[in-house]
């Protein structure tokens, strides 16, 4: 970049940070396709560690799409994704060019689209720049940190008119597609209730006691960027983030945002629940990590009782005590219990089940494969209409995912007890915390020792997106994120 480049984009960028890079956009007219329909669309993808560079492999797979930069605050993840991209591809630099900061891809006039793969934290300010940059965007699940950068997100795509897809791609399966369409058509009848669940099995992330230094190839102030910069209290700086607050946001929403979508897609919910309680802990494992490893909550939207049942634990009455629990048969995914059977489903299809638990449909489905040319048709037609899964559908199912851990985060050591009253009011829940009271008893572990956390009943008021009423101002402290100057969301996009 020449030195009067470089000084144009850190005068745009203190512009972005005050929220006005609408100065940079010629683009904010009536929702533009990014290309003409023959035109190669020119992405950049943020983040190349793991799904990035599985982002930078499906988009270059697409007729007319080209990937022509690559951001990492790592940079030997950088350099070798660079050079791996060059080889495979047969580029030289000038077809690829490698960026420590995402801000100096914003500044380039031939990208039309943003891919966000980098870690939580910074998914919602991403697209907020690139939003007000001109660029469109495919960001990762879960879309946002909080549920109100979430809304931040909505608000930037609408008043730069940018296309903006949620990397939600259960939304392109097409097994979820043509069970919502039959549920929503009243085929099985009333939907009485919904258990969602994630039953993995993973291990500790190890345990260390004083503050690791951060390796010299990654550039901490980038990688940290609108979050704290605090030591490094992990073994290792990548993957692990998710299970602390300040940059993750736990299970729940790494792979509960999927089948909690899911929810939303198959029945049709135009928001989210109005009430939930929570409980759960980090058990058996001793380690640095915060977030829960069993994380039980009950939710009620408009009536309709919603059990989300997460499980990072091995259930030793299972194959020698290697896998995680099942429900119901299955490893995860959701059980929609219906007045005439049950449709179960999860990543790659399902059955509709009748009465007597006997298999009669088979839902085919891909997980969703088609997520990312949903992305590019969109870019094309330029029609946020045509995205699988636009901003606002995304930010509504993250959405859920924070309440359950705000729930939790809100909530206080508590009994067997107490958490078996909480639950009392759903069969199901009441079913589901013994299945985890077994889980637990046959990891040795002790309630005395490490007892629950139960967080307390809470209700939501959509239209404000926060809690209201009793113990709404513990729980409205987690509805937002702190920032970190220069790395801001303005209330004004």
């Amino acid at each position: 970049m020449s030195r009067m480049n470089r000084r144009g984009f850190l005068k745009r960028t203190v512009a972005a940070t005050a929220g006005s890079y609408a100065a940079l956009s010629s683009f904010n007219c009536l929702v533009p396709s990014a290309r003409g329909a023959n035109d190669e669309i020119r992405l950049a993808v943020a983040g190349i560690r793991s799904r990035g560079g599985a982002h930078v492999d499906d988009f270059m797979k697409l007729e007319g799409v080209k990937v022509v930069a690559l951001c990492d605050p790592d940079r030997q993840i950088l350099g070798q994704g660079v050079e791996v991209f060059k080889k495979k591809y047969g580029v030289g630099d000038s077809d690829i060019r490698g960026y420590a900061d995402v801000r100096e891809i914003l500044d380039r006039k031939d990208v039309d689209a943003l891919v966000i793969a980098a870690p939580n934290h910074w998914h919602a300010l991403m697209t907020v720049w690139a939003c007000q940059a001109g660029k469109h965007v495919y960001v990762e699940k879960p879309v946002s940190h909080s549920i109100w950068e979430g809304r931040k997100m909505v608000e930037a795509a609408r008043k730069y008119n940018r296309i903006v897809q949620a990397g939600t791609q259960h939304r392109s399966c097409p097994a979820v597609q043509e069970a919502a369409r039959d549920i929503r058509a009243g085929k099985y009848g009333e939907v009485l209730w919904v258990h969602c669940s994630v039953l993995h099995s993973r291990a500790g992330i190890g345990k260390v006691t004083e503050p690791q230094p951060v390796p010299e190839h990654i550039d901490y102030n980038l990688w940290a960027g609108p979050a704290p910069m605090t030591p490094l209290m992990r073994q290792s700086l990548h993957y692990t983030w998710h299970w602390f607050w300040n940059w993750g946001d736990g299970e729940m929403a790494n792979w509960g945002i999927h089948y909690l979508d899911d929810v939303r897609h198959l029945l049709g919910w135009t928001d989210v629940p109005t009430s939930v309680v929570a409980a759960g802990n980090r058990f058996v494992w001793d380690d640095n990590g915060e977030t829960p490893n069993v994380h039980l909550a009950l939710m009620d939207y408009d009536g309709l009782p919603m059990v989300v049942d997460i499980r990072n634990l091995p259930d030793p009455r299972r194959r020698g005590g290697k896998e995680g629990a099942v429900y119901q048969g299955s490893r995860g995914g959701n059980y929609i219990q219906c007045e005439n059977g049950s449709v179960r489903i999860s990543r790659g299809g399902g059955w509709w089940h009748d009465d007597d638990g006997k298999r009669v449909h088979q839902y085919k489905g891909d997980g969703g494969g088609a997520h990312t040319q949903n992305f590019i048709h969109a870019l094309r037609s330029g029609r946020r209409e045509d995205l699988a899964a636009e901003i606002e559908v995304g930010h509504l199912g993250t959405a859920i995912c924070h309440q359950a851990n705000i729930t939790w985060r809100a909530g206080k050591e508590a009994t067997v007890d107490q958490v078996r009253e909480s639950m009392r009011s759903h069969e199901d829940a009441a079913d589901t915390l013994y299945a985890i009271l077994k889980q637990l008893d046959g990891n040795d572990v002790s309630l005395l020792k490490k007892p629950f956390v139960l967080g307390p009943m809470l209700t939501y008021d959509r239209a404000k997106e926060q809690f209201t009423g009793d113990n709404a101002e513990q729980a409205n402290k987690y509805i937002k994120c702190s920032y970190r100057e220069p790395f801001v969301i303005r209330d004004s996009v």
